[in-house]
């Protein structure tokens, strides 16, 4: 396990990624906290591990089926009582449906220590818009 905020936040988003090339929800749901919180690209707000897992298994196989991402650390750093503050480009890629095509976003993330390690406490999903011509 890496000790430093940038060694940290990249494991996890490797994580991530991995389980998403992977369409496993499972897997995409077990790096974050038993209560951690996500916010998706659409502002939807999901609580817990489980909740997390299971719609990312619902997408997996739905609206993002066979889609792949890339997650790009840009920055982490270590706030005051221990916990990680950590940010990343996305990049996703889904080849068909309603939303084939490239999109791109920011995460924010809360990286704090648990039981096995560190977990994301929290995850924001924001979607870059293109800028107009």
């Amino acid at each position: 396990m890496a000790d430093r905020p940038e060694g940290v936040a990249a494991e996890l988003l490797g994580r991530l990624e991995r389980a998403w090339n992977e369409a496993d929800g499972r897997a995409f749901g077990e790096p974050f906290a038993p209560d951690a919180d996500f916010v998706n690209i659409r502002g939807e707000h999901h609580r817990g591990r489980e909740a997390i897992a299971a719609g990312h298994e619902a997408i997996f196989h739905s609206i993002y089926e066979g889609s792949t991402v890339v997650y790009e650390p840009t920055g982490a750093r270590e706030l005051p009582g221990g916990v990680i503050l950590a940010h990343a480009g996305a990049t996703l890629r889904a080849p068909s449906g309603p939303l084939a095509g490239e999109h791109n976003s920011m995460l924010s993330l809360v990286l704090v220590p648990g039981g096995g390690g560190w977990e994301i406490a929290a995850f924001h999903n924001t979607l870059v818009t293109p800028p107009r011509p």
